[in-house]
């Protein structure tokens, strides 16, 4: 009988479980031993001159070239030695190709994700997204893809770990795959369509104020309510629930802290900006530190393993910074089936047929899967992820998503490389005239003196609604008529205050005439950053210590609401004491950030799970302004609907803290004292394949535990709604930098783990504790100082040298 096959991963656990010990030391020392080399020659294929990759003690690049194109070759080169795994899974997962590597053996989620993405067509438009480039950005990116395949035929070491697991070669690098990146990212930081599901359902089981009571906004808006068309529609019920079934999670909600402030307000007489993106934690980081130089063209900064540019960071001359907007770039459109014939879906003009192809999707170990896509005038059906067909057999209601980030005329990757050669703050604005998505607000400034903020990026103008639900696709009158023109961004410089401040909060007051969103992530981290700031002047030092602020405003602000409420006798009297005297810091040292934060998700818990039933767990997140709405103004969710009993708000307040103490209770023991928030509160940096391994998977955990929480500058979110780890440090700055217009070689910047991919190199997690702690790294110094402190140099020498072009 044919061996069943168990799976790739499976099979390497059963061998590292089963071999002889002398076998497993002896492996475990050969893959020690595959590193690349970062010292002497490489003889690699192509024209150009040479480009020396220079690693200092942290393993940070620098890269000394004669052209931009070798120095973009030679990142390429750099990129694939240290982070070739991630590089691969990246563009596999903008493909719509992960199940064929790791298949489902452990779970659907690759193949519900390569649904997805093959539904979008997200490579498709990244492939499109080339012909946007123009000749010296398309000269950028081939060159990039030109230095990955140079690695892959020229390396002398095995590949990573990953690939010998999985028994798995990489494929030749190309442009797409480097474009692909930036839709993933557009996709991930504008997913506002699950909301509108998760929204419409609730919709079927509470009221529009109800539901306007779950997100309380931060200006009075009228209440949501589904259009008249769709009230009723049994088939869209169907077709929302099995939608939200099918969608993959896309990763945690996004969130960044940025402020720029002007010379006037700082010590150095220039400009200073600060800048920390925050995504999901894992090992290694997205991040990746480099630096090219040129004789004409310099740039410093984060870069993203399998792309060319500098995604966040200075070119010498300007310096810029991103945080996401959080507006509605995205609607769903209910289209209706022509009854006639359900190939075709009616339209404002009459029928028009859906536009379909075929989709193959492959599964390591299994018979592929075909996947027909349907589109409509409006977009892709996401409707039909868990098997529809465009015959008409998949049930219910089509749901097709309008997205600017799905166009092929898509010119952020343009857009990026020129915001990395612009000269000037007005170079910058320039640059920023051809982003599409995400919808970005930017803080930048020049060594001038010049500030400015813009929320870069197309805004969709709506004829009716406000795009918070589902809308009737066939009548029309929901369409979207254009965008919003690049002069009616939200944008300004040199402000009178000296200081443009986002984190994440409104960018616009209610007299902006136009509408980027319905809601808005809680503001307290913008919050307290204006408060650090006051109207003092700041140093570089100052704004550093600032990014790491551990001050929770819901702690300090709205715990003394919840302690005016009588506390239940015993363990949440003693609880209740330690929190009457803190200062509201969120410290891993301390009980009370610990029990705070269980007392407020125990809150959340039982003011809302009665009345959303099953829909409850999609809502669970520590929502602070939520609950002081209720406690203030709906007093009535606060009584349990499930029991007899009438329970007020002070009930269920005490009730809370009794149950989350004695959960602390069970886990840390019964001394409310000798609770620390960093036993639970650790970042979650993980690799998400080696740290499962037996043998290894120490290795591959670089967990630390962390200060902060959801809300405060120094970010630190949680798994709210994990029973077995609710406090888990999984979101956060993965990156941080602080920009000196003064002297931008002084400018700050950390990774959270390491240069490196690779779990036996030595820069692999040599970050961690010097970002947690809130140290910095200086990306400066010429090739010599480099050298004479230690750094080690790689050239790559192309085999037909000659000139290249720029």
């Amino acid at each position: 009988m044919p061996r069943t096959r168990r799976g790739k991963v499976a099979a390497a656990l059963g061998v590292l479980v089963l071999v002889p010990a002398a076998t497993l030391l002896g492996a475990w020392l050969w893959m020690r031993a595959q590193q690349p080399q970062t010292n002497g020659t490489i003889a690699i294929p192509g024209s150009g001159t040479p480009a020396e990759i220079v690693r200092d003690g942290q393993g940070v690049v620098h890269i000394f070239a004669a052209t931009e194109r070798d120095g973009y070759r030679a990142l390429g080169y750099a990129h694939a030695q240290d982070r070739l795994w991630q590089m691969e899974t990246m563009r596999r997962a903008g493909a719509g190709r992960l199940a064929e590597l790791v298949g489902t053996e452990y779970g659907d989620f690759a193949l519900r994700s390569d649904r997805l993405m093959r539904t979008l067509g997200l490579y498709r438009s990244a492939q499109a997204m080339a012909a946007t480039l123009s000749p010296d950005a398309r000269t950028a990116f081939e060159a990039y893809a030109e230095g990955v395949n140079a690695y892959l035929a020229t390396r002398s070491e095995a590949l990573p770990l990953e690939f010998q697991l999985l028994r798995h070669t990489p494929e030749p690098w190309t442009v797409a795959d480097s474009l692909v990146w930036a839709k993933l990212m557009a996709l991930q930081l504008s997913a506002n369509y699950r909301d509108e599901l998760f929204r419409s359902r609730l919709l079927e089981r509470l009221s529009p104020s109800q539901v306007e009571d779950l997100f309380p906004p931060d200006a009075p808006g009228a209440p949501t309510t589904l259009a008249g068309e769709l009230r009723g529609m049994n088939d869209l019920r169907e077709t929302v629930t099995r939608t939200l079934a099918a969608l993959p999670r896309m990763g945690f909600d996004t969130a960044s802290n940025e402020w720029v402030l002007t010379g006037a307000r700082t010590t150095t007489g220039k400009p200073i900006i600060a800048n920390d993106p925050h995504l999901g934690l894992e090992a290694p980081i997205l991040w990746y530190l480099a630096r090219i130089v040129t004789p004409d063209f310099t740039v410093t900064g984060a870069t993203v393993p399998g792309v060319p540019l500098t995604i966040l960071g200075h070119n010498g001359k300007v310096a810029w910074g991103f945080t996401t907007t959080h507006s509605d770039t995205q609607d769903l459109f209910v289209e209706k089936p022509d009854p006639q014939d359900p190939a075709r879906y009616l339209t404002p003009d009459g029928s028009q047929p859906f536009e379909t192809r075929s989709e193959t999707i492959a599964i390591a170990g299994e018979a592929s899967q075909t996947l027909t896509v349907r589109s409509t005038r409006h977009g892709p059906v996401i409707s039909d992820l868990d098997g529809g067909t465009a015959t008409g057999s998949s049930s219910g209601a089509p749901l097709a998503l309008s997205f600017p980030g799905l166009a092929e005329d898509d010119t952020s990757a343009e857009a990026l490389y020129r915001l990395n050669h612009a000269g000037t703050a007005e170079g910058v604005r320039d640059a920023l005239r051809l982003h599409v998505a995400p919808q970005q607000n930017i803080v930048y400034a020049d060594v001038a003196g010049e500030v400015g903020f813009i929320t870069a990026g197309q805004l969709p103008i709506r004829r009716k609604g406000d795009g918070r639900v589902p809308v009737p696709g066939w009548t029309g009158e929901y369409d979207w008529t254009g965008f919003l023109p690049y002069y009616a961004l939200p944008q300004g410089v040199n402000p009178p205050s000296g200081q443009f401040v986002n984190a994440n909060n409104a960018v616009v007051g209610r007299d902006y005439p136009y509408r980027l969103a319905t809601e808005w992530p809680d503001p307290s981290r913008a919050k307290r950053i204006v408060e650090m700031l006051g109207t003092g002047r700041h140093s570089v030092e100052d704004v550093a210590r600032q990014q790491m602020d551990v001050v929770s405003l819901p702690a300090r602000d709205f715990l003394p609401e919840l302690l005016k409420y009588p506390t239940p006798p015993g363990l949440a009297t003693d609880a209740a004491a330690l929190l009457r005297g803190w200062d509201g810091r969120m410290d891993r040292d301390r009980p009370e950030p610990l029990i705070f934060t269980a007392w407020l998700r125990e809150l959340v818990r039982a003011v809302f799970a009665d009345e959303l039933g099953p829909d409850f767990a999609s809502y669970w997140e520590l929502r602070p302004e939520a609950l002081r709405h209720v406690i203030g103004e709906r007093p009535d969710w606060c009584d349990d609907v499930t029991t007899p009993e009438k329970e007020t708000c002070a009930d269920t307040i005490g009730k809370a803290l009794e149950s989350a103490v004695k959960m602390l209770a069970d886990r840390h023991g019964s001394s409310p004292k000798s609770w620390r928030w960093g036993d639970e509160h650790k970042a979650q940096l993980a690799h998400r394949m080696l740290g499962r391994l037996p043998l290894i998977g120490g290795r591959a955990d670089l967990s630390v535990e962390t200060d902060g929480d959801f809300f405060t500058v120094n970010r630190g979110t949680t798994t709210t709604r994990d029973g077995a780890n609710p406090f888990r440090h999984v979101h956060g700055a993965g990156f941080r930098a602080v920009y000196d217009l003064a002297d931008l070689d002084n400018s700050r910047f950390v990774i959270a783990t390491g240069q490196s991919g690779n779990i036996w190199s030595r820069h692999w997690g040599d970050l961690v504790e010097t970002w947690r702690d809130g140290g910095a790294l200086r990306l400066a110094g010429d090739r010599g100082t480099l050298v004479a402190a230690g750094a080690e140099v790689l050239t790559l020498t192309p085999r037909n040298p000659g000139a290249n072009a720029k």
